[in-house]
């Protein structure tokens, strides 16, 4: 990507919360100490307009040496100095623009420079699609006899692998200038999902515990269910699923257009089907998604042990799907100041060694970390910056337990980010898809560690492992659900199925039916569930998450076992970025995903912790 922002997003907005407070602080009334300080990135809107003016100004530098990369090693050094130039200019403009509208999306000023800078992105895509193709057809000869005659060029090998890797597969330089200038026709299908299901879409409103008629939304959804009433529960849920299923058709033919633009690829390029075409760039094996699969499904039992540990704690007759996100855990309720928090998470995360408690330090300091909550801003939590930058992180802290690992996740990513900005060249100064979520789950697991370490009760114990629990399950066993669909219906469109809203939601009926297994009484409407997930508009996504949690467990459980040595291959998994390969990075680190066993281990130490809530429990009950 050219903007490297690297914003996080998660994308699960679709369970995103957006937590009120009595009455919300327009973004003016905010204290500065709440916010990010994004004058680190321009000192004003006027500076920002100044970049922006410099680098639309700028454009002739991406096509200066078209047609002259095998003129010399000066001239394809020079072409990609310009190249990183435009690159990291466009980073902090990106930055500086989409942090500031998402503080107040309401704000007009900050609107319209994000909708300038797409627009200029898109163009530079389309000016700039020639470079790999001419990178390509220089022959290996000649660029070893460059990097031999300026020495410079050594540090773009792993670079050059990359794009000729994809040799195979490129077209030529005319019809890649247009599938580049076509790019946002390309998201037309996911940008209409997310009018459709963000603006368009209404949702009937619900009675609350109060005997309150609420409105109901996205946002509200997760907090509905998370209720202790099951009436409130039920009945959220229902609305929700009314809605979607009024759209299920033409939420259907919006998914089907997004599936067929990636059969569309793999068919132009050459490749056997969408998953490779979609696993290619970061050189992931398709054996990994397979072993993935295989060996959740083989544990699908622990999920129903899941299922009827809940139903049981609950003490319901039936379970059904909007009782999978109440807590089992009424008596407690948890709540933390923003600097109780720093505390917890400098003694939790400790086991990483000072000098990353230091950049803990550091980001709360220098303020990295937009905490405050206020009208208009957008809801969930990412980390952002871009590669000359701070990372910064948005949060709207309510201090809720929720709160806290969220905090910890991002912080999780922004270090991740800080370490590998800091250490790769720009080249390689950003971390892929694959790897995102490792740093932020490794802390996620040492926080739940520390709590439970530092728990003084079964009750604060149970709280622990509940949250656990329900992460795991969310993470890795409902995420591969995802992928194991997601991989379903890829196929499905490539054998020339018509993805029609009864075929999806029939396969995803029966694929939740396997997953959750008969403790889990079936509600026709969590059919329909596909066509809410924005997952899906993201080829072959979800299934990181999953990997990434169970790489994350194997880290952790090496530093809280080994120690130094283990901290030490960590922090170079960190800083790596994308220097090597992903699966090559992890496994410098210690960590082979290639092989299921690293799969299995994560669902072992999900195994262990159901173990001892059920422990728990039956010590409750005696």
């Amino acid at each position: 990507m050219w903007i490297d922002t690297q914003v996080l997003k998660e994308f699960e907005e679709e369970e995103a919360k957006e937590e009120k407070s009595a009455r919300q602080l327009h973004r003016s009334e905010v204290p500065i100490e709440q916010t990010w300080d994004m004058t680190t990135v321009f000192p004003s809107i006027e500076k920002w307009e100044e970049a922006f003016t410099a680098l639309v100004a700028k454009r002739e530098l991406l096509t200066q040496y078209r047609g002259r990369l095998t003129e010399s090693a000066d001239a394809l050094y020079e072409a990609i100095q310009n190249r990183q130039e435009i690159m990291i200019n466009l980073g902090m403009l990106g930055a500086y623009a989409f942090h500031r509208e998402d503080e107040d999306t309401s704000n007009p000023v900050f609107l319209a420079m994000k909708g300038r800078l797409g627009a200029v992105f898109a163009s530079f895509m389309g000016e700039d699609a020639w470079f790999e193709s001419e990178v390509i057809e220089i022959p290996e000869k000649t660029l070893e006899h460059f990097i031999e005659k300026k020495p410079e060029l050594g540090a773009y090998r792993h670079f050059f692998e990359m794009i000729l890797r994809e040799k195979k597969y490129k077209l030529s330089q005319v019809e890649e200038s247009l599938l580049a200038k076509a790019s946002q026709i390309f998201g037309a299908p996911d940008e209409i999902f997310g009018i459709l299901s963000d603006a368009d879409m209404t949702f009937d409103p619900i009675v609350n515990e109060k005997g309150e008629t609420v409105p109901m939304s996205h946002a509200h959804f997760g907090i509905y269910l998370e209720s202790r009433n099951p009436r409130v529960r039920r009945d959220a849920f229902k609305s929700m699923y009314k809605t979607f299923g009024q759209f299920k058709n033409t939420c259907a033919a919006t998914l089907q257009n997004a599936i067929r633009i990636n059969t569309f690829n793999k068919n132009i390029r050459g490749f056997s089907t969408g998953r490779e075409a979609s696993l290619f760039s970061n050189a992931i094996p398709e054996s990994v998604y397979d072993s993935l699969l295989e060996a959740v499904n083989e544990r699908l039992p622990l999920l129903h042990r899941y299922v009827h540990l809940r139903k049981r704690i609950l003490g319901v007759d039936e379970l059904h799907s909007c009782d999978m996100y109440v807590s089992l855990v009424e008596e407690v309720d948890l709540h933390y100041t923003f600097d109780e928090a720093k505390e917890i998470l400098y003694k939790a995360l400790a086991p990483l060694g000072d000098e990353y408690v230091g950049l803990l330090k550091r980001a709360f300091e220098e303020r990295w970390i937009d905490w405050a909550v206020n009208i208009g801003k957008r809801s969930g939590a990412y980390s952002g910056g871009s590669y000359s930058t701070n990372p910064f992180i948005l949060i709207s802290w309510q201090g809720t337990l929720d709160n806290l690992f969220t905090l910890a996740h991002e912080l999780g990513h922004s270090i991740h980010s800080y370490y590998t900005r800091n250490t790769q060249p720009f080249q390689y100064g950003r971390y892929p898809i694959f790897l995102a979520e490792i740093a932020s789950t490794c802390n996620e697991i040492l926080l739940t560690q520390y709590l439970l370490e530092t728990a003084d009760n079964d009750t604060m114990r149970a709280a622990i492992i509940n949250h656990y629990l329900d992460g795991f399950k969310g993470t890795v066993f409902r995420q591969t659900q995802f992928a194991e669909f997601e991989h379903m219906i890829h196929l499905a469109d490539e054998a020339g199925e018509a993805l029609t809203a009864d075929y999806l939601s029939e396969k995803y009926g029966e694929l939740n039916k396997k997953y959750y297994g008969e403790g889990l009484t079936f509600d026709p409407e969590i059919a329909h569930e596909w066509a809410r997930i924005p997952h899906f508009y993201y080829n072959y996504y979800v299934f990181q998450y999953a990997t990434g949690f169970s790489a994350a467990t194997a880290f952790a459980e090496a530093i809280l076992n080994e120690g130094q040595p283990a901290v030490d291959r960590f922090l170079g998994f960190l800083k790596a970025g994308s220097s090597d390969w992903p699966i090559v990075v992890l496994k410098h680190a210690g960590v082979d995903m290639t092989r299921p066993e690293t799969i299995v281990k994560a669902l072992d130490a999900f195994e262990r912790t159901l173990d001892e809530m059920e422990a728990l429990i039956e010590r409750s009950d005696t």
